[in-house]
């Protein structure tokens, strides 16, 4: 069971249905209902914590989503695809090109309006509907691919994470700052003493609990958005501890974190006006994600592809490039995060910005699986070709 619930696969499926199935609900008789609810605050303002159920989750459940992907960067960078600057350059310039470009895009549509701060939200790529959607239909492909579109994905999610830190900071209070980097170098020095089978490990693991809270409470206090908590637990986590640390997450990250996100993420109601009455934060964001997205890292992926080849020629073909460019035109998650994070004071935007991201993330989802299945086909022809030849 723990073997699905870690898979590409499912982490796409219930993604995309919880996502479904929250815009359904929203647009229904339940909607205001839900709405409310999304819209009740804790009881926990006495410390600091007047939060509504939808901040906890956006603010609190996906810090753990962070958590995960700051792991997962810290391996790939230490002892992963990233850690030989030769393999990691072509990726690396990719995935600017598919930061700018989308971000150009959008800039563009939304030229001379009061949107233009909405650039982030088509320069994400979620990694776990990508490699879902290249493990259903890339059968056959060869690793080369999926190694790419890995750490393609990856360092796109640390220009968000930077994006995330720097754009959406608002009124900093350096002090609480402070705080948490000195509770993350206790949290530091805690990981460095866990050792296997040493006794007192449980309450080592315990204390960083409290650290590990104490580190976003900090942060969201500091005026930078609380899942940035998450990515400096990550990274500062020493690497055994935090292989354990993934291996156990992991499952409920697919399973509840996400999903759970996705859902109160996309319960918006459907705006009742014309195609033409949308605002240019709606169609900067359907043209960004399936358009941007591939024509940005194609281009600096092709082109960085030639320049630093080595001598067997470019490790990539034009058109896997393209393959992955199309894969990462599926936003969702973090261009999610970051619609809401631009777009906090105005809830009709909002509304607009979260439509685009599930149309043109969808839009791109057709459109790689339709390419993925393609590329994947050609591939296999192409291997028992050879194969046949071989036997004669």
């Amino acid at each position: 069971m723990l073997a699905v619930v870690r898979s590409p696969r499912f982490s796409a499926i219930a993604l995309l249905t919880a996502a479904v199935l929250g815009l359904v609900v929203a647009n229904t008789p339940v909607g205001p209902g839900l709405e409310h609810v999304l819209h009740l605050h804790s009881p926990w303002g006495v410390i600091g914590l007047d939060l509504s159920v939808a901040h906890w989750i956006s603010d609190g459940l996906l810090a753990v989503f962070f958590l995960l992907v700051a792991i997962e960067l810290k391996q790939e960078l230490v002892a992963g695809e990233l850690s030989n600057p030769k393999t990691a350059i072509v990726p690396a310039i990719a995935a600017v090109g598919g930061v700018l470009v989308p971000a150009g895009v959008f800039l563009a549509v939304t030229a001379g309006t009061q949107y233009t701060h909405g650039w982030p939200i088509p320069t994400a790529t979620d990694i776990a509907f990508a490699l879902g959607v290249l493990a259903m239909f890339g059968r056959g492909l060869p690793s080369s691919l999926r190694v790419f579109l890995l750490a393609l994905a990856v360092l796109d999610d640390l220009i968000a994470i930077v994006i995330i830190a720097v754009v959406f900071a608002s009124d900093t209070d350096f002090l609480a700052l402070g705080g948490a980097a000195v509770v993350l170098v206790l949290f530091w020095l805690l990981g460095r003493m866990l050792r296997p089978g040493r006794a007192g490990q449980g309450w080592i693991i315990a204390a960083m609990i409290v650290l590990g809270a104490l580190t976003w409470w900090l942060v969201y206090h500091s005026g930078v958005h609380a899942t940035i908590a998450g990515v400096a637990l990550g990274l500062v986590l020493p690497r055994r501890p935090g292989h354990t640390v993934y291996d156990r997450v992991e499952p409920w990250s697919n399973a509840v974190v996400l999903p759970i996100f996705a859902f109160a993420s996309a319960a918006v109601v459907i705006p009742a006006v014309g195609i033409g009455e949308l605002s240019p934060t709606f169609w900067g964001v359907v043209l960004a994600l399936p358009v941007g997205k591939v024509v940005g890292i194609t281009l600096f992926g092709a082109v960085a592809t030639r320049v630093f080849r080595g001598p067997g020629g470019p490790s990539l073909s034009f058109w896997s490039i393209v393959t992955v460019g199309v894969l990462g035109g599926i936003g969702f998650t973090v261009s999610l995060l970051m619609n809401e994070l631009a777009f906090a004071n105005n809830e009709e935007i909002v509304d607009e910005g979260t439509l685009a991201v599930l149309i043109g993330s969808g839009i791109a989802m057709v459109a790689s699986a339709v390419v993925v299945s393609l590329k994947a086909r050609h591939h296999r022809a192409r291997r028992e070709l050879s194969e046949a030849e071989s036997t004669e």
